[in-house]
Order: structure tokens, then sequence, then C-alpha cells
């Protein structure tokens, strides 16, 4: 078995699914010596099939400036603004941005499903109900 390696550095950044931006991958990986855009390349890759979407990525850097890339389901809020089409209410108790649903809160349910921390589907719904309330988007039947 090979030694394990020693992580120095560990940070999540959301990007743009397949065109992260050097800006962001210098501001937040720049002192740490690793190659950019060697970064910039496997992230690209990895998520070039999720175009348009905000992926979030946890970058680990090693002591060698080596990385890893571990991809995230994208937020719960940009999921459920990409199913109304429009951004969430102003004021979310008291304007309405719009409604859900149980159909689109099922999908989200089970694309974000990996990365909550149940196995449940009708739990993970009600999570993302939560965040849909606190965005002043209400659920129908």
């Amino acid at each position: 078995m090979a030694p394990k390696k020693k992580q120095t550095f560990q940070v999540t950044l959301e990007l743009p699914a397949g065109d992260a931006p050097m800006v962001d991958l210098g501001k937040m990986l720049g002192q740490t010596g690793v190659n950019l855009v060697e970064v910039k390349r496997s992230y690209d890759a990895s998520t070039s099939g999720q175009r348009g979407d905000v992926v979030p990525v946890v970058v680990t850097v090693f002591e060698d400036r080596s990385f890893e890339l571990r991809l995230k389901t994208p937020p719960t809020s940009f999921l459920i603004r990409k199913a109304l089409g429009s951004k969430g209410s102003a004021r979310p108790g008291h304007d309405r941005a719009g409604s859900l649903t149980h159909e689109q809160l099922r999908a989200i349910a089970e694309r974000k499903l990996p990365d909550l921390n149940t196995t449940d589907v009708a739990a993970a719904m009600r999570t993302i109900a939560g965040t849909a309330r606190s965005m002043g988007v209400s659920i129908v039947e």
C-alpha cells in the first residue's frame, strides 16, 4: 500500500459547469502552487455534461502540489430558481415568487439526494420544500 499524501489545502468553490473562470480559480488556489490550468481542464471535462448549471467542487491540494476534485450537486436554491424560471422573492415572508409542483419538488430532491444527510426521498422533499419556503416559493398539489 502506497503512503498516503499529506493534505495541505482544501476549498469548496461554486463554478459554472464546463467553463470554470480562471479568475476564481486563481483567487482561491493561487497561493497553493497547484497547476491552475490543469485544475480548470479537469473540472471542465468532468462537468461538460452539466453546462448551464452551477456545480460546487471540493478541491483538495496535497503537499506535492497534486490535487483532487470532488464534485457535488448544484445548490438547492439554484435548482429551485431553474425550475421556476425566475429568482426568489425579495421579501420571502410577504411576497410570493412562484410555486413548485410536487413533481418538480421530487425531481429536485432526487437530484440532491447524494449530498443530503438522508436516503429517504420524502425527507429530502421536506428539506427542499423548506428551502423553497425561505425563498418565497410555495408548493402546490
